[in-house]
């Protein structure tokens, strides 16, 4: 069995699984392999799949262990770290969704807190224990976007990791300088995980890598991206820079119309070029049209020839 991921290794940046569609809104297996293929090949630190922008709130059971299946094998062919998300509105699917996920051997789970009605502080310590048992040796990743009913506080995340150290990073919105320096006590045991097109600065503030957005837009950009940071900060809050100006002119309209997570990552996909997902999204959300593609695509090119060749 692969080695469970600390939270000391869990770092850089991942990419996240993307659903293509055909116009019966099934998933396309043979453009989904070729996605995988180019994700587990890429620079990037690991692949994940299930996330917002994968849909996985629309998968029956059956598709969900499709995606599974094959992004384990894929990502077991060339060493790749893989990670599965378990997520699920309701807790006991999310729990069998759990023990699925493990049996594949991902270097970490992700898990979302139930969304119905929230939670008080001892009801999250007792989903994610029981979540926890279930996974074992298999470690844990909260998921915590920013629409989440239950949102988890620094004291409330460092009660979580003290009594459950399987909870090894968390998965959040950009945060400011008092969220980062009240997280650096947990630094060494809990990575804080941002929005990919936020990571530069982040970083400088405490983070340790993203589930990327702009992997979307460029695995091989993004993993060049991370790079930079390493050894050319300077240069790297200068791409963040234009990355903003992008997400201004292209990716803000698309939000402010009400398009989601799913759709916005597919449409940076459909610009990047490097995969054939496609920007349909499923029933009944809606994705953005073709039509604004090939413009993003221009500038994007223009304002980051380091992302888009």
């Amino acid at each position: 069995m692969a080695m469970p991921m600390s939270a000391s290794e869990l770092r850089g940046v991942w990419g996240t699984v993307l659903l293509p569609l055909d116009p019966g809104d099934r998933i396309d297996l043979g453009r989904l392999r070729a996605e995988v293929d180019v994700l587990t090949r890429s620079d990037l630190h690991g692949v994940y799949a299930h996330g917002t922008a994968g849909e996985f709130h629309t998968l029956t059971d059956a598709e969900y262990d499709q995606v599974n299946d094959l992004l384990a094998t894929a990502s077991s062919a060339v060493g790749k770290p893989f990670q599965l998300g378990a997520s699920h509105p309701l807790a006991h699917a999310s729990l069998e969704r759990v023990r699925r996920a493990r049996d594949l051997e991902p270097a970490a789970i992700q898990v979302i807190l139930p969304d119905w009605i929230p939670l008080s502080e001892a009801e999250v310590l007792r989903f994610l224990d029981r979540m926890a048992q279930v996974a074992a040796p298999v470690p844990l990743v909260l998921y915590s976007p920013p629409h989440a009913k239950t949102q988890v506080s620094p004291e409330l995340l460092a009660r979580i990791v003290t009594e459950m150290p399987a909870v090894i990073g968390i998965k959040t919105l950009d945060r400011d300088d008092d969220w980062f320096a009240r997280m650096r006590e947990l630094e060494d045991r809990c990575a804080l995980f941002v929005p990919g097109h936020r990571l530069a600065s982040a970083l400088a503030r405490g983070a340790h890598g993203s589930y990327s957005n702009v992997a979307a837009l460029s695995p091989r950009g993004a993993a060049a991206w991370w790079r930079q940071m390493q050894t050319d900060p300077d240069g790297a809050a200068d791409v963040e820079r234009r990355i903003a100006e992008f997400f201004a002119a292209h990716v803000a309209p698309l939000a402010a119309r009400g398009l989601g997570d799913p759709a916005l990552d597919k449409f940076l996909a459909a610009v990047g070029g490097w995969a054939d997902v496609g920007t349909r999204v499923r029933w009944p959300w809606v994705g953005a049209e073709e039509s604004v593609v090939a413009p993003a695509r221009v500038d994007a090119r223009v304002l980051l020839p380091e992302l888009v060749s």
